[in-house]
């Protein structure tokens, strides 16, 4: 993939956010800044939408993508790069290749971790266990328990990442598949409840391996509906230890971040772009000497 396609690429600030997280960090005259970027259901979208398309014409891409991230690589030092799921399914790449390429990219351009989307059972659990080889960069399930599937030791119910003065601890909440995946697809896998996991591993991470931030990869969606009561604004309102939710599976176009008070009062920064790779999240978190952190936020347009 040639990643040095300059002239095809161009950033538009969609949104902006400005908000204070008490997050503690163990250099408090620390000047280093965490960028977290992220992407969600990107859909097997490798190549830009054609330039007829009626909404998102000559947007997205891999190979523009992949551009965008090595800049913002060079202008920034601690960068934690992630996706919450549905990174399979929707173009013929999908149906020819069954996802090799999507992470073989993926991995090229650096990602540090994934959770998975329901899309990603749509060939089978095998399938997918067959698939993850081509990927160097962990899966994150808190609320899927594999353990009696072929998926067992595919994925990790958590995962620690250390840039600077951050201690970042990840966790990944999946949604109910009933209902959107063929039971066929996903026998023998256990869904948890999302908010139960969430907690138990937020307060894990944070009192136990004395994590700074909590970052939650969701694939659970954004707001609740009637026929799936579990989301990404429940899962911060419920809980005490999650920072920050980076979600999917709504196909969300966030102008910016939703701030959600959670259980004890305390800000949880929820984000989304969309889909289908059009959109690239940018999370800045901004060590601050007498006052929380300041997390600013951009969603950057990729064509």
């Amino acid at each position: 993939m040639n990643t040095d396609r300059r002239k095809f690429l161009k950033t538009l600030i969609a949104g902006g956010l400005a908000v204070s997280l008490p997050i503690p960090l163990p250099a408090k005259n620390s000047k280093e800044i965490l960028t977290i970027l992220h992407t969600n259901d990107v859909h097997s979208h490798l190549e830009p939408f054609p330039a007829d398309h009626p909404r998102y014409p000559n947007m997205g891409g891999f190979a523009r993508r992949a551009t965008l991230i090595k800049q913002l690589r060079k202008k920034h030092t601690h960068i934690l790069l992630v996706d919450a799921g549905d990174i399979f399914q929707g173009t013929p790449y999908f149906n020819f290749f069954g996802g090799k390429p999507e992470f073989e990219l993926m991995s090229t351009m650096g990602y540090d971790a994934a959770t998975i989307g329901n899309h990603e059972f749509d060939n089978g659990m095998g399938h997918l266990a067959q698939q993850m080889k081509y990927a160097n960069f962990p899966f994150i399930c808190t609320n899927y328990d594999f353990s009696q599937t072929v998926l067992k030791d595919h994925t990790q119910p958590w995962k620690i990442i250390e840039r600077g003065p951050f201690r970042v601890g990840i966790l990944g909440l999946g949604i109910n598949p009933n209902g959107l995946v063929s039971p066929a697809n996903y026998e023998g896998m256990r869904w948890l409840d999302p908010v139960i996991t969430a907690e138990k591993t937020a307060r894990f991470l944070k009192e136990e391996k004395n994590c700074n931030l909590v970052v939650a990869l969701s694939h659970l969606g954004y707001k609740s509906s009637e026929d799936r009561p579990e989301s990404d604004v429940k899962v911060a309102a419920q809980t005490t230890a999650i920072d920050i939710i980076i979600g999917g599976h709504t196909h969300t176009f966030m102008q910016e971040p939703d701030i959600i008070k959670n259980k004890i009062g305390q800000p949880v920064v929820i984000n989304q772009v969309g889909w289908g790779g059009v959109m690239l999240g940018q999370i800045n978190i901004v060590p601050d000497q007498t006052q929380p952190a300041m997390l600013c936020a951009t969603q950057h347009f990729i064509k």
